[in-house]
């Protein structure tokens, strides 16, 4: 039996062996066995709690923080729709955001609303559910210091409302089961203008455009710093691949950036394999070097291509 026979009648689209790579920014990767695209959240609560335990399930974000490998990715690929993506201010300086919704939607509609502590969102390459998953932030802001309350089904398709402190959120870091699918959050602000508050994001804009090769084919930061934001003499990965002379250094099409160490970049040929490559190496240098185990920022999926 193939494995859409498997599965349970869905109001979304499955697809089978269904392209990745354009879903991500590197661009690379090969196809999901079964790509399900959910109607809602209703109709994915149903697909979890009436899809085999033993069938692996993954969701893929905005995949802007994801590597799929070559081989593609075995079970069933979860992509969030348009109905997951809506974003709308609630009152008492709170915006409700579906997972799907980009972060930097999220900041340019908190900023209408005149809703501050929200402007580091525009600064967060992904959408809402990476965002939670991982607790992304920048310029010294975090998804934990604005999040009242998100949404999410287990693997059973059941649905839980969960607060910040259930989540477990450390420096790029969440506690929360690997089978979640986070569907919305809730975020709380402070009242200001809506013109102050755009102005903060223009400079967060300008100051990313500055400092990181955002038009190139990459994934963001690839490592997490080994020390969190304020620790005395802080250690940070860009500066370590620097000095083990990594930046620049290509295998394949891949390599890391000349702007920004800690970015990897496809020129346009790499495959997943040069990408992964890069980062190992790096990773092994550094070790070697220093003792130091740099820990993978990048979510990596899949399995390698056959030789």
């Amino acid at each position: 039996m193939t494995l859409i026979n498997r599965l349970p009648a869905v109001r979304g689209k499955l697809i089978e062996k269904a392209p990745l790579a354009d879903m991500t920014w590197l661009r690379v990767g090969g196809p999901a066995e079964i790509l399900f695209l959910p109607a809602d959240e209703t109709d994915l609560a149903h697909f979890l709690a009436e899809t085999p335990e033993d069938i692996p399930v993954h969701i893929l974000g905005a995949g802007s923080n994801t590597l799929v490998r070559d081989g593609g990715v075995p079970g069933v690929v979860v992509r969030l729709t348009a109905p997951f993506g809506k974003v709308e201010p609630m009152g008492k300086n709170r915006i409700r955001a579906g997972a799907a919704a980009l972060d930097k939607k999220v900041a340019q509609v908190a900023a209408k609303a005149g809703i501050a502590g929200l402007e580091f969102f525009t600064g967060v390459p992904g959408a809402i559910g990476g965002a939670l998953r991982m607790n992304a932030g920048c310029y010294g802001t975090e998804t934990c210091d604005v999040l009242v309350e998100a949404v999410a089904l287990d693997r059973m398709g059941r649905r839980l409302i969960v607060q910040p402190e259930e989540l477990g959120y450390a420096y790029r870091h969440s506690a929360a089961p690997d089978d979640w699918i986070f569907t919305a959050a809730v975020f709380e602000g402070t009242a200001d203008t809506p013109d102050a508050i755009l102005e903060r994001m223009d400079d967060i804009t300008a100051r990313r455009e500055k400092t990181q090769p955002i038009r190139e084919k990459t994934s963001g930061s690839t490592f997490k710093n080994p020390d969190p934001p304020g620790t005395p003499d802080q250690r940070k990965a860009w500066k370590l691949i620097d000095a083990a002379g990594w930046r620049g250094k290509t295998i394949g099409g891949a390599c890391f950036s000349e702007q920004h160490a800690n970015f990897l970049i496809n020129d346009g040929t790499a495959t997943a394999a040069d990408l992964e490559a890069v980062g190992e190496g790096a990773r092994a240098d550094i070790k070697a070097a220093t003792g130091i185990d740099l820990h993978w920022e990048v979510r990596r999926v899949g399995v390698g291509a056959k030789s």
